[in-house]
């Protein structure tokens, strides 16, 4: 196994004698990728009205003051389901149900 040598620089930023290439240390780690549950599907969490689930919307329309509002919607809250998982899960079915119809 070979090994290339490592220097720092005056900047910080570390020099492999191998490649040549410059490398910099983050000095905080990257925050988590942020998983989206659906298109379609929004987490709403408002602690001042502690409102904590799921608001669907789907397929949206003109109105007849010309603002556009979705045709479907729905929330699925966290109490109403039992926890957060399961109400993702209802809204998924929901989602999937509407879309069926369509």
């Amino acid at each position: 196994m070979v090994r290339s040598k490592t220097t720092k620089t005056k900047t910080g930023a570390r020099k492999t004698a191998s490649s040549g290439r410059r490398t910099t240390r983050s000095k905080t780690a990257a925050p988590a990728p942020r998983r989206r549950a659906a298109p379609g599907i929004s987490r709403i969490d408002q602690e001042a009205t502690r409102t904590h689930g799921y608001f669907v919307r789907l397929g949206y329309e003109r109105t007849a003051q010309g603002t556009w509002r979705p045709r479907h919607r729905a929330f699925f809250g966290d109490a109403s389901y039992g926890g957060k998982t399961k109400a993702l899960r209802a809204a998924k079915e929901w989602l999937a149900e509407v879309i069926g119809e369509d």
